[in-house]
């Protein structure tokens, strides 16, 4: 019998601390420096031991201490503050998004991404694509646009890295404990899980839902690890990327299809549909699918209807970036579907042809075909997009293809570390967090002294070296053939290299012209060094 995990009893908080549970389990506290100092105040040897997780705190900290806490007066004035913030925060009526859009009141923007890095205790996410998507969560919450983000629940994340004594990155898996992550359960209107469905060849596959609340944002991940499923279906969302093509479509089948389901399930209408990246793109059949039953069209006139309501975001600039299932799959996978709706096979397959690879189906055209608007994430990405898709559009000039860009950003106070927060705090205007988006906001900057920044550059640069020097430390205790234990110069100028280790993220770029780079690393009086991060997939 497969194992179902391990049970753990909440534990009871007292009435004082009433909105310990609803902060732990809102990832708001991942941007306000104030709510994660509180759950370090209330117990700092577990703080560490969780990695810094509010909800696997309050669910090991045990009613003796949370009785002491609630007559503590100095954490209680540090949980009253952080309450305030919190309600103040969650009930707020006048957002940028109200006044800058009255007219849109009741609208609705359904966010697709197969990854969200909304906190490190929450690894359901493998790099930037991850990042940027929490990012964007936690940036509609702040802006109080109407947003509600569909995903997947990998009970297993992406996986666990070590390097071996010959430099090789070793991976495993664990399952993540469901009781200490800040995600909850749907349940329907007799407190049962609420359950979608999907159809693969021969069989039907279930999931089950679970919410993560980003402030005002709420995520919505489809679990297939339900006892209704077969054991193989029961994996399909295990693991982050996992697996093969074979699990690859099912995932995306899920999270597409899946997940329009799982909206409708729900009560929630969106107006939009923004597919972040093209792994979500089989949305559009099931939106089409609807279509031609609600309004009786045809596929074509349905493709039409529902063309205004899609956006699409494209991040990779390289083809290996891109899923491409062989056609025999998605005839495996989408006969009965394409039956269904009345087009051929070469119709269909013709939805995700590449002009310049006809001989598998792109989730990327897919996406650019269906949707109204597309868009790269930056100005060179959108150049480089409309250069690679400019054949889906022929005799259109490559500069009139119709795929704009909008540059990433970045959460500001996800990002900013409290020291420097600080900093901005006392310098300037007050409010400044409300009006980031302004440009008058950082004209103040310049009112912070040379010296104070500097400082606190300093302070964050030796809080880095010493992270790293321990880490280095640590990776010689257990591996006695590294070349080197020497650990990092505080003094020296560091450059990172962080992400995702795949080929095409071109880590040796800056090794091209070794002489140049010999001569940036090899001066004495002008230290130089590179900090090397990331995982590298399993499969590369």
């Amino acid at each position: 019998m497969k194992p179902v995990g391990r049970i753990t009893v909440p534990t009871v908080i007292p009435q004082r601390l009433g909105k310990l549970r609803d902060i732990a389990n809102n990832l708001w506290w991942t941007w306000n420096s104030e709510a994660a100092e509180m759950f370090r105040m209330a117990d700092e040897s577990l703080w560490e031991e969780t990695g810094g997780n509010p909800a696997a705190l309050v669910n090991r900290i045990g009613s003796k201490k949370l009785e002491q806490l609630a007559n503590d007066e100095s954490f209680l004035e540090a949980y009253d503050d952080v309450v305030s913030r919190f309600d103040a925060y969650m009930d707020r009526t006048d957002t940028w998004f109200s006044r800058t859009y009255p007219d849109l009141e009741g609208h609705m923007v359904a966010y697709f991404s197969a990854e969200y890095g909304l906190s490190e205790t929450l690894p359901i996410y493998s790099g930037g694509l991850g990042v940027l998507s929490g990012d964007h969560c936690k940036s509609a919450s702040d802006l109080g646009i109407p947003f509600t983000a569909v995903g997947l629940f990998y009970r297993q994340g992406y996986f666990n890295q070590k390097i071996n004594h010959d430099g090789i990155q070793e991976t495993s898996f664990s399952t993540l404990n469901i009781n200490d992550l800040p995600v909850s359960q749907v349940t329907d209107e007799n407190g049962e899980p609420l359950l979608i469905s999907v159809d693969l060849p021969g069989r039907t596959v279930h999931a089950s839902i679970w919410q993560i609340r980003v402030g005002t944002v709420n995520i919505y991940l489809l679990d297939s690890d339900v006892p209704m499923n077969i054991e193989q279906d029961r994996h399909i969302t295990s693991r982050l990327y996992g697996g093969n093509h074979e699990t690859r479509i099912q995932q995306e089948i899920l999270l597409g299809i899946g997940g329009v389901r799982a909206l409708e399930a729900l009560g929630i209408r969106p107006t939009v549909y923004h597919m972040n990246e093209g792994h979500s793109a089989f949305l559009c059949f099931e939106l089409i699918r609807r279509a031609m039953a609600k309004y009786n069209i045809s596929f074509h006139e349905a493709r039409e209807l529902v063309s205004p309501s899609l956006v699409f975001t494209i991040h990779t600039p390289v083809p290996a970036g891109i899923d491409v299932f062989p056609h025999d799959a998605m005839d495996m996978y989408f006969t009965t579907y394409r039956e269904s709706v009345g087009i051929s096979r070469e119709e269909f397959l013709a939805l995700g042809q590449d002009p310049g690879n006809p001989y598998g189906f792109n989730m990327a055209v897919l996406a650019m075909k269906m949707a109204s608007g597309r868009n790269g994430v930056s100005k060179l990405h959108g150049e480089v997009t409309r250069k690679m898709f400019r054949n889906l559009w022929p005799g259109v000039p490559e500069e009139e293809v119709p795929i704009t860009h909008v540059t990433n950003g970045i959460h500001t106070l996800t990002w900013l570390s409290p020291v420097m927060k600080k900093l901005f705090d006392k310098y300037l205007t007050e409010g400044w967090e409300d009006r980031i988006y302004e440009r008058s906001t950082w004209e103040s900057i310049e009112n912070i002294p040379d010296e104070e920044l500097w400082e606190a550059h300093q302070s964050l640069k030796k809080s880095m070296t010493e992270y790293v020097n321990g880490r280095i430390r640590s990776g010689c205790m257990s591996n006695r053939s590294m070349k080197s234990c020497t650990g990092i110069d505080p003094g020296a100028l560091t450059i990172g290299f962080a992400r995702r280790f795949a080929t095409y993220k071109r880590a040796t770029l800056i090794f091209r012209d070794i002489e140049r780079i010999r001569k940036l690393l090899g001066k004495e009086n002008a230290p130089v060094q590179i900090i090397f991060a990331g995982k590298a997939h399993p499969a590369d």
